[in-house]
């Protein structure tokens, strides 16, 4: 098999791992369908909000799962194209937003993309966690957690710092770039109700989780 056929068969495997809807099957386990309660959103902040916390946790864990494992086998098995991994993390990422099991309609890719970096640049991706948690913990606003290491992530990726190659790289950087924006753009329902005052807020311990988000 050459290397073209190698390349794509590890890039629609990458695409239909990524497309599991783990959000929903949760869910259905649990006797709720998150397409027609909360925000409708098959990923995990709609299936803590709807379905409970612990499973909530499980599904983002799970979608962190399958941005993480694919990237990690392509790194450790396909070493001889340096791009494959980068490719097969965003095929992951792209197969959780637009996955083939749900007619294309898919989560917004936080959780995945967070597995999906958690690979290639671990560094990178933790200072991004840890602005996320800082941002969620003050705030208690997911999607603001979310948009805020999105946009870290856009600009952090150029530079040659926390064991990223920066302009050296530069399909990881634009393709990282792209991820990252094309997680803002489906966070766009979100933005405009932080703006409008109507986001719900979750809390991890001592309150109930409010509104759709």
């Amino acid at each position: 098999m050459d290397t073209f056929a190698i390349t794509a068969a590890w890039m629609l495997a990458a695409y239909l791992v990524g497309g599991i809807p783990f959000g929903f099957l949760i869910g259905r386990m649990r006797g709720v369908d998150v397409r027609t309660v909360g925000s409708k959103n098959i990923g995990a902040t709609n299936v803590f909000r709807t379905v409970g916390k612990k499973w909530g946790v499980l599904a983002f864990a799970c979608d962190v799962s399958k941005g993480l494992l694919p990237t990690l086998a392509a790194r450790h098995f396909a070493s001889g194209v340096s791009w494959l991994p980068l490719a097969v993390g965003v095929m992951c990422v792209v197969g959780h937003m637009l996955t083939p099991y749900m007619k294309f309609k898919g989560g917004k890719g936080v959780a995945t993309a967070f597995g999906m970096l958690i690979g290639l640049a671990p560094a990178l991706v933790g200072t991004a966690f840890a602005l996320f948690a800082l941002v969620f913990a003050v705030s208690h606003y997911i999607s603001l957690g979310s948009c805020s290491a999105a946009v870290f992530l856009m600009v952090a990726v150029w530079f040659p710092i926390l064991g990223t190659d920066g302009y050296r790289n530069l399909p990881q950087c634009v393709l990282v770039t792209l991820v990252a924006a094309f997680v803002i753009f489906k966070h766009r329902a979100n933005i405009g109700r932080l703006l409008s005052g109507t986001e719900g807020k979750i809390y991890l311990f001592g309150k109930r989780v409010t509104g759709n988000g």
